[in-house]
């Protein structure tokens, strides 16, 4: 077991799950986890543990959303966690920073939520574990749109693009009761 799967373990056995969805979803998680010793690399064929970061502005009025070039819908920003991520968090705020060209976010104590989606990281598919943390931008940051993105935008929160999924409508929600 490597530092960062013992990180991703004790990060999700320590997290208050906002709601009993959320609670079964820390389980299969964790149970994963405990199955496959490389479950926090993307090499794991059934399925690996990701990291993603809803980036918002510092009033709370506006997300910062990246447009997929492979889905082609708006989401957070996020991906695979790398051999050099020291934790959980760390991953998720060098993944926020490296696709938002922002320095200076601040992270989210903890995760704000989980979601389980298929992918096609394999040629059988497999499954992303994504935990999903806040970042607050500094004041009047400014974004820079990376490779991997078709575009990067702010967008208000109650004025989502209509491709944005449940999970960023719910992402939202929840940064705004942080």
């Amino acid at each position: 077991m490597t530092a960062l799967h013992a990180d991703v373990v004790g990060v999700l056995t320590d997290w208050k799950a906002p709601s009993p969805e959320q609670d079964a979803a820390r389980g299969v998680f964790l149970e994963h986890l405990d199955l496959h010793p490389d479950g926090v690399w993307r090499a794991c064929r059934p399925g690996h543990i990701t990291a993603s970061t809803l980036v918002v502005n510092a009033d709370r009025t506006e997300v910062l959303l990246t447009l997929h070039r492979k889905i082609g819908g708006w989401l957070q920003l996020g991906g695979h966690c790398e051999p050099g991520d020291a934790s959980l968090a760390a991953a998720a705020l060098r993944e926020a920073t490296e696709e938002s060209g922002i320095e200076g976010l601040v992270l989210s104590e903890g995760p704000v939520q989980l979601d389980r989606h298929a992918v096609r990281c394999h040629p059988e598919g497999s499954w992303h574990l994504d935990v999903e943390y806040l970042a607050f931008a500094p004041p009047g940051a400014r974004h820079r749109i990376s490779e991997e993105s078709a575009d990067l935008r702010w967008f208000p929160v109650a004025a989502l693009p209509d491709s944005a999924d449940r999970v960023v409508r719910s992402l939202v929600r929840r940064a705004l009761e942080h």
